[in-house]
């Protein structure tokens, strides 16, 4: 079912974000819903999905490197792809380009 209203189709890619993709630290897996950081991260890469063009992973990534995530109450500053494995970055590219397709 196509999605043609922009709130509801951030809010099913925050949703779907946030239950799939998810923070490692020390193997301990901290889910973007988790860390209320699902809407940021849709609203970041919405205009990657609505590009007449294929999502690309290199796009995805810069996105995440330009996502600070504040870390020891704000001491320190790290990019959201240094804490996303590998896999779970190739889940959201998977993710927008689902997206992509139903709009």
């Amino acid at each position: 079912m196509a999605k043609t209203n922009t709130t509801e189709l951030l809010e099913a890619l925050a949703a779907e974000i946030g239950e799939n993709v998810y923070i490692d630290i020390a193997k301990w897996h901290l889910y973007l819903s988790d860390a209320k950081m699902h809407t940021v991260v849709a609203e970041q890469m919405y205009p990657l999905i609505t590009a007449n063009k294929s999502v690309k992973e290199e796009e995805v990534i810069k996105v995440l490197e330009s996502i600070p995530v504040k870390i020891g109450g704000g001491k320190k500053e790290l990019a959201l792809s240094d804490l996303l494995p590998l896999q779970c970055q190739v889940n959201l590219v998977d993710i927008l380009e689902k997206y992509q397709q139903e709009i």
